[in-house]
């Protein structure tokens, strides 16, 4: 099976993923609310509405996060605060999916990350409001760092595993469907020569959905 398929399987829910178990219930749900043939746009619905959809799901289930403990704060960036959990061996990211058009693409962002990285699996562990705005809490290995990372060493990476570059740090694989984008030297963390891919923001070409 090509990386295409498998990728395929993963975000219907049929791939096995073992980090996988709470973000594919989200993105099923959330991809219940729009019947649009694999496509995440449905005419007429916003992400607003799917929020609030997701937001009743959160409520039933009981998953709403509410232990954030602000003297574990570590960095923020443009989508995520990022925490040091207790056990100093992960970390906690707030992330609002601000970089997806909608949900369903950043739970698809993330089944994609896990099956691509899964030394850096991310784990939906709950969901978490503020100001009136969403947030996924997700658990991820914390990396040590041993040395900045060669920008070269992760196109060399990208390109073995049939990528091309797309411009600056953004790349795409044409033959799986996907985009990779924003893999700058905090995205990337280097420990001993080895090549860690922490936070990445994948987006499904048209041609994902092709058979």
């Amino acid at each position: 099976m090509n990386l295409k398929y498998e990728l395929q399987s993963i975000i219907s829910g049929v791939g096995k993923n073992s980090k996988g178990n709470l973000i594919e219930a989200a993105a099923h749900y959330v991809g219940k609310s729009k019947e649009t043939g694999g496509d995440t746009q449905a005419i007429g619905f916003t992400k607003d509405q799917e929020a609030a959809q997701l937001i009743h799901w959160i409520e039933t289930s009981n998953l709403w996060f509410h232990e954030i403990d602000e003297n574990q704060f570590i960095t923020r960036g443009a989508e995520q605060r990022v925490y040091l959990a207790k056990d100093g061996r992960q970390v906690i990211k707030l992330n609002d999916a601000i970089f997806y058009e909608y949900w369903l693409d950043y739970f698809r962002n993330l089944l994609i990350h896990n099956f691509l990285f899964p030394q850096t699996a991310y784990e939906l562990i709950g969901f978490y409001a503020e100001n009136k705005i969403l947030h996924a809490v997700i658990r991820q290995p914390f990396i040590e760092i041993s040395g900045p990372t060669d920008p070269l060493s992760v196109r060399e990476f990208l390109f073995a595993n049939g990528f091309h570059l797309k411009k600056n740090s953004d790349y795409f694989n044409p033959t799986a469907g996907i985009i990779l984008e924003d893999l700058h030297d905090e995205n990337v963390l280097t420990n001993k020569e080895t090549l860690f891919f922490i936070d990445t923001t994948f987006y499904l070409m048209p041609s994902f959905f092709l058979t």
